[in-house]
């Protein structure tokens, strides 16, 4: 199957009050995890890669080369999504190498300059059949080579929200309701505002994004999906059940020496994740 824009795939999500998963492909091992497990539970799936990743995977030519070969390979609907890209030309740079769908994040910017940039984004996109994603609202954590204080962020107003849809004509809308880039600190206890995310979603009827999937409480990310969350991004808990695992098969038995098996393990570890995240953001 032909590598898709989340578009579709979003607005019938929720529509149907469920959730895509946006994972993150940072290896071809965890690409292909999340194929064969979005084939096996008859799932659409959003492969996430950002600027820096994509350059160090070889650039977007190849990234795209790698994810159209799996989802040829196991006919699965799976979007190709340059996640949290701050540069115009890293985003027309991913456009031009084949992915098809991409975030614009100027929500470090006032209102009017993130509409601004986002503008210019949806033009170029959607002349090329290819979703955007903006922001509005800040999340604390780590992003790339970004790092924002819980001082620094900010929730998403729902009057902004609303403006900020209309004004730029963007397919899906990341939104700040207590989630957090990356690991939750130690003894951190995420107070998700489901209050907030239905103010928004009464407002916007575009497909709403949360980040910071990794580590939140399952039950609110389901009470999120139901209050319009169509789209969930899990990154952080991927790279680490990777990790995980080789170091787990390393210290079991210090001589190992089978890498291939190390990182068919691996794989096998990254796919349970993206199973169990599957059928929760599905509701299956």
């Amino acid at each position: 199957m032909p590598l898709v824009s989340m578009k579709e795939m979003l607005i019938k999500a929720r529509a149907e009050h469920r959730g895509v998963g946006g994972f993150l492909a940072f290896n071809y091992d965890s690409a292909r995890a999340i194929a064969e497990t979005a084939k096996k539970l008859h799932q659409p799936a959003i492969y996430i890669v950002g600027d820096q990743m994509a350059l160090d995977m070889g650039g977007f030519a190849r990234v795209t080369a790698m994810a159209r070969s799996i989802a040829d390979e196991l006919d699965v609907e799976i979007a190709l999504h340059a996640d949290h890209y701050r540069s115009y030309e890293m985003i027309v740079g991913a456009i031009r190498g084949g992915f098809t769908s991409v975030m614009i994040d100027a929500s470090r910017f006032p209102l009017e300059k993130n509409i601004e940039l986002t503008k210019e984004v949806v033009k170029v996109a959607h002349a090329c059949g290819v979703s955007v994603e903006a922001e509005i609202g800040r999340l604390p954590g780590n992003e790339g080579d970004e790092e924002v204080t819980v001082a620094e962020a900010f929730q998403t107003d729902p009057d902004e929200a609303a403006e900020f849809a209309e004004r730029t004509g963007i397919d899906a809308l990341a939104v700040s309701i207590g989630t957090m880039h990356g690991a939750y600190p130690k003894g951190f206890k995420p107070e998700i505002n489901i209050p907030r995310l239905r103010e928004i979603a009464a407002k916007v009827s575009l497909p709403l994004v949360m980040h910071g999937g990794s580590g939140t409480p399952e039950d609110k990310i389901a009470e999120a999906v139901q209050a319009g969350i169509a789209k969930i991004n899990v990154a952080t808990d991927l790279v680490t059940a990777y990790q995980q695992k080789i170091y787990q098969l390393q210290a079991d038995d210090p001589d190992i020496r089978h890498n291939l098996d190390l990182f068919a393990a691996a794989k096998e570890a990254v796919a349970q994740v993206v199973e169990e995240r599957m059928k929760l953001f599905a509701g299956i």
